[in-house]
């Protein structure tokens, strides 16, 4: 007798390491026993993975929450994750709502899901980070084009504003040798990038005495494995050693995310921030000299308590003057529990609005400088497998999203190209020349 297979359908919301879990909770889950469906159809279970880095990703869980309710009410609707972990009392409130998995916990989802029927009240399994030293391996699967691999999780830092340290627990990570073998398995379904994700990822050693350096001088050696991106690294984490390896090896993409925050000290030492703008400026320019054309992105966050119009004034200033390629602007977010949350001194949303959208203009205008800095070079550009309104696009090593027309035999493959313009939409187009 044939069993009948549940389906199931998953659904991330938040940062690249999300997405990372995400697909390794799916794989997770016995093909005899259920069948994977896109998040937009019918399921008999919905896992929706969060996130809680600000008040606005924990309103985007909720409405997503309420849209697989409403889309399916007599599904069963497990929530996970991060804002699962920090408010599961909150997201037990929503009605339909059925299971509730913490940061340990989402990992055996399929387990508490195997047998799990609709509830006339949810269940709740997120008390406290209860594997604190547990290190979960991850890697995003599915997509041709690239693998999102975990390599860290956990943070030690105590910024101010940040409850990841309390969802997430403390920094950690596997052994180089676990790692190469992850990144083996993603070679073998012919992918060409990897993008190195993780809570704090320049901290990869504490655990086992290594460096992120270390980690990645071994993982350019992986056959098969053409890219390798960066996501996001802590300027007082950016080494030398780092910078020269990635300058040496055409395998380490030219592309560094560096949070800034601010370009006040006074703001940066009110956020708990281990740097000074000055070791900021002193990374940027480390960039520059070994990859002048090296793409740079920085986090900034504005309306923090106690930022006056002449510190706001400062790190925009700052920020004018250095050669960054985009921001990333995010208005400061009251998070309960952080000391800065009851911090006096409050920005009025009003004034938050008004500075996030002078950054964000900086950061059009600096994209745009940039783009133009790299018309009529020669770029390796990484073409996706989607089709939209007749072009494909692809993102270049130093992460300039690029627009051609469309064509089948380039989706899933690096070519070389030459840049040769800026379509309205600020991405750039370009010509195939190999």
């Amino acid at each position: 007798m044939e069993i009948t297979k549940r389906k199931v359908a998953f659904h991330t919301l938040g940062c690249k390491l999300n997405f990372a879990e995400t697909s390794t909770i799916s794989r997770s889950f016995p093909e005899d026993q259920f069948e994977r469906v896109p998040s937009g159809s019918k399921a008999d279970i919905y896992v929706i993975n969060t996130c809680s880095v600000t008040d606005t990703a924990d309103r985007k869980c909720r409405q997503a929450i309420k849209k697989f309710i409403h889309q399916a009410p007599e599904a069963v609707i497990a929530v996970v994750g991060c804002y699962a972990q920090l408010n599961p009392d909150e997201i037990a409130s929503i009605p339909g709502v059925d299971l509730v998995l913490g940061t340990s916990e989402k990992f055996d989802a399929a387990k508490y899901l195997e047998n799990f029927t609709k509830k006339a009240s949810p269940e709740i399994y997120s008390c406290g980070l209860k594997m604190p030293d547990a290190f979960f391996p991850s890697f995003s699967a599915g997509d041709r084009t690239r693998s999102f691999l975990k390599v860290q999780d956990g943070c030690d830092y105590k910024c101010s504003y940040c409850t990841i340290p309390a969802a997430r627990g403390k920094s950690r990570n596997q052994d180089i040798k676990s790692i190469l073998d992850e990144a083996g398995k993603i070679a073998q379904q012919g992918i060409k990038e990897i993008v190195i994700t993780g809570v704090n990822i320049g901290d990869f050693g504490k655990t086992t005495g290594d460096s992120f350096a270390a980690l990645m001088r071994e993982l350019i050696k992986v056959g098969g494995i053409e890219r390798y991106r960066i996501s996001s690294i802590e300027p007082n984490l950016l080494t030398d050693e780092l910078l020269d390896l990635a300058s040496e090896s055409p395998s380490i993409l030219p592309h560094f995310h560096i949070p800034l925050q601010s370009g006040s000290d006074r703001i940066l030492g009110l956020m708990r921030r281990r740097y000074t703008r000055d070791l900021f400026a002193d990374r940027v320019n480390a960039v520059r000299k070994k990859m002048p054309l090296a793409g740079i992105g920085a986090d900034v966050i504005v309306g923090f308590p106690g930022e006056s119009d002449a510190d706001f004034e400062d790190t925009f200033s700052f920020l004018n003057q250095m050669e960054l390629s985009y921001l990333h602007v995010f208005n400061f977010s009251e998070r309960p529990g952080t000391p800065a949350a009851s911090m006096k001194e409050k920005v009025p949303f009003r004034v938050r609005e008004e500075r996030s959208k002078r950054l964000i203009a900086l950061s059009d205008k600096k994209h745009e400088e940039f783009c133009r800095m790299n018309i009529g070079r020669y770029s390796k550009v990484l073409f996706e497998h989607t089709k939209r309104n007749g072009m494909i696009t692809g993102f270049t090593a130093n992460y300039i999203s690029t627009v051609m027309p469309w064509d089948s035999g380039l989706a899933g493959n690096i070519r070389t190209v030459q840049l040769t313009g800026i379509d309205p939409s600020g991405r750039m187009t370009a010509i195939i020349t190999e």
